[in-house]
């Protein structure tokens, strides 16, 4: 609404002098916390190995759910993932010059397991130019120009009941990708990267994690200050 009555006041709908008055207007209160599913590394594993099927139909199952799970994108933004979009950046394989949520614009890593599967899909579908997924035929032949978003979550949903999970979406592997990298020290800013999130706050809630106070992360680093033996015996 605050948007809109800037572009009604840019427009000469609507005074300049109430745009700001509406721009100062707060938002609504948004209490709670949205919930969403993480796999574990096991799961996230299994997964990944009950997607792949037989057969050229089945095949971009595996890939889209490597992508998903080690990559991190939104559903959209692998439905309209293009071939030439993957290239070599600092000497690693990459989703470069990504436009996800909002037109915000960022490079992905992209693991040399994930890419070697994207590779081997390429390869069995022949396909060298436009989008990297496209719909398969009965007959085991690639055709139009790529997949919706339904396609995407269609996909998960299936692969997810194969391992007796439900409820599963896209989404919950984008934050599953989140949560190993940071359970396996990845730091906070680069996994804000790997997200395109413009906020860490948002990257934050991805991670689902909670203060640990039993092991403290400021009693890693040890004492800074040794206390002498004189000092002891004073007090």
């Amino acid at each position: 609404m605050r948007r809109l009555a800037y572009e009604a006041a840019d427009s000469g709908l609507l005074s300049p002098e109430l745009a700001p008055g509406i721009r100062r207007v707060k938002g609504i209160k948004h209490l709670g916390r949205r919930s969403g599913n993480w796999l574990t590394i096991d799961q996230a594993r299994l997964l990944v190995n009950k997607s792949d099927g037989e057969g050229l139909r089945n095949k971009p199952d595996f890939e889209m759910i490597s992508i998903l799970l080690g990559c991190g994108l939104r559903r959209a933004e692998l439905a309209a993932l293009n071939i030439d979009d993957v290239q070599i950046r600092q000497g690693h394989w990459g989703i470069v010059d990504l436009v996800g949520k909002c037109g915000h614009v960022r490079t992905v890593p992209m693991p040399a397991w994930v890419k070697d599967s994207v590779d081997q899909w390429l390869a069995a579908a022949d396909l060298k130019h436009g989008r990297i997924f496209r719909a398969v035929s009965r007959h085991g032949l690639c055709w139009g120009r790529g997949i919706s978003e339904n396609v995407v979550w269609y996909v998960v949903r299936e692969c997810a009941k194969r391992m007796g999970l439900e409820h599963i979406a896209p989404h919950d592997l984008r934050r599953t990708c989140a949560k190993l990298c940071h359970s396996n020290g990845g730091e906070l800013e680069q996994i804000q990267f790997l997200l395109g999130h413009a906020s860490v706050l948002t990257t934050e809630r991805y991670l689902g994690s909670k203060q640990n106070l039993e092991e403290p992360v400021n009693d890693r680093f040890g004492p800074l200050y040794k206390r002498k033996t004189s000092d002891i015996r004073r007090t």
